[in-house]
């Protein structure tokens, strides 16, 4: 019996600051790599009054909207939870992230929160696209930005637009490119 292959799971958070707590997480976005009709997207209402207004124009999100309309953290949480798990009728998912310490970092706290456990494991590790890079060119650190890597991939047209689900599904297909470029 043949073991399911990894699945790379890319993930993206908008939040309104910089940390999970003080600040809220307000969008979740999730796409595997390779299989662009695999992905996943909610909001989630804010979990406290304290935001950095700088951190939430980035997304465009309107937290007003989010605090009526937005399922719970629990439930959207409990529903990301789900979707990975199910992935693992056709593979083993692996968390990706661009960049995973601060993608994760949201990721990891809400899981454990509001659900007492993550489906990408207890450590919340993952796979940082820019350490994949370095690892995979022998690159610096300041060669690994997003942008530098779609240039040398030619992936000049696949846009980065602050919305979690779209710029899930851009780091899913910049990875796999990556993949078949280290491979190819």
């Amino acid at each position: 019996m043949t073991a399911l292959p990894e699945l790379f799971v890319a993930v993206d958070v908008e939040a309104d600051g910089p940390i999970p707590g003080p600040y809220s997480m307000l969008s979740l976005g999730m796409a595997v790599a390779g299989r662009p009709d695999l992905t996943f997207y909610t909001e989630l209402r804010p979990i406290s009054d304290d935001l950095v207004p700088a951190a939430l124009a980035v997304s465009g999100l309107d937290r007003d909207r989010l605090l009526r309309e937005a399922p719970e953290p629990a439930i959207a949480m409990k529903a990301a939870a789900s979707w990975v798990n199910g992935l693992r009728r056709i593979g083993r998912p692996v968390f990706l992230a661009a960049p995973a310490v601060w993608d994760g970092m949201f990721v990891h706290w809400y899981f454990v929160r509001f659900l007492g456990h993550s489906p990408f494991g207890s450590t919340g590790s993952g796979v940082d696209l820019r350490s994949f890079w370095m690892g995979a060119t022998g690159s610096e650190w300041v060669e690994t930005r997003k942008g530098k890597i779609k240039n040398a991939l030619g992936l000049t047209d696949v846009p980065h637009t602050h919305h979690a689900g779209e710029d899930a599904a851009e780091l899913a297909q910049v990875f796999d490119a990556a993949m078949r470029h280290r491979n190819g």
